[in-house]
């Protein structure tokens, strides 16, 4: 077994998880990559998508908008501008955040938030959709 290793999200308003995991999937921007105990340390920007945190046996799912991740061997952190745990988003909530997402990418002046912002949209729906 690889072991564990402490994974953190962090908003700008407190720690929205603080566990000991066995692998953590992140969308990062350069595509999703796993981390698992032992991981290259390195820092990555985040895309708009879903995290799967696999953590004793049990598996969470939570959105996060944007932010950075800095993996070590023994540590994972995300710091996140806004993270929704994708079981407890209501259909008003993902409303919400659809509409605003739309309302963003109809504004991207670049390709970067263009990019971003189709990011969100699409998993939002994908959300919206299983939710159905």
């Amino acid at each position: 077994m690889a072991g564990t290793f402490k994974f953190e999200l962090v908003s700008p308003e407190r720690v929205l998880i603080s566990v000991d995991a066995d692998q953590v999937v992140v969308p990062g921007a350069g595509g999703d990559f796993a981390v698992l105990a032992g991981h290259a340390p390195f820092i990555t920007t985040l895309r708009p998508g879903v995290l799967d945190v696999l953590a004793g046996g049990a598996k969470r799912r939570v959105l996060v908008k944007s932010g950075f991740a800095e993996v070590d061997p023994s540590r994972l952190t995300i710091l996140a501008q806004a993270a929704y745990d994708v079981d407890e988003m209501t259909p008003a909530i993902i409303a919400r955040e659809l509409s605003a997402a739309e309302a963003d990418l109809a504004a991207a002046k670049d390709d970067a938030a263009q990019s971003a912002a189709d990011s969100l949209v699409n998993e939002l729906r994908r959300i919206s959709a299983k939710a159905a």
